[in-house]
């Protein structure tokens, strides 16, 4: 039950990232949904491979090339569904980066801290 509670809040994260953002557009909830399951495949099979073999660029760069492949595994996304759009790889960084911030607050909203 919770992972569906998560799966929607990621949806409506994204539909509100969608809304901040002129550069990506979703095509509705449905849209949001798809789209919202594919990130997190995406970033549960492929993120994990990408973040070891950038490994040393990563450490160099303190982390903050983990933003970058946020920003481009978001914006492949983007390119592979219809129905979700990222015009450009600046708006697929700020869109994930958004799109993470939005997806933690609503998490911690609505599920809270059970610890």
């Amino acid at each position: 039950m919770k992972l569906l509670v998560v799966w929607f809040l990621n949806a409506l994260a994204l539909l509100a990232v969608a809304y901040l953002m002129p550069s990506i557009h979703v095509s509705g909830l449905s849209g949001a949904l798809i789209a919202a399951a594919v990130i997190g495949l995406v970033n549960m099979l492929i993120k994990p491979v990408l973040v070891l073999l950038t490994l040393p660029v990563t450490i160099l760069t303190l982390g903050l090339f983990i933003l970058v492949i946020n920003g481009v595994l978001f914006y492949l996304v983007g390119h592979v569904l219809q129905g979700f759009e990222v015009q450009s790889l600046m708006a697929g960084i700020l869109g994930a980066l958004l799109y993470s911030m939005i997806s933690w607050a609503l998490s911690a909203l609505v599920l809270g801290d059970k610890d």
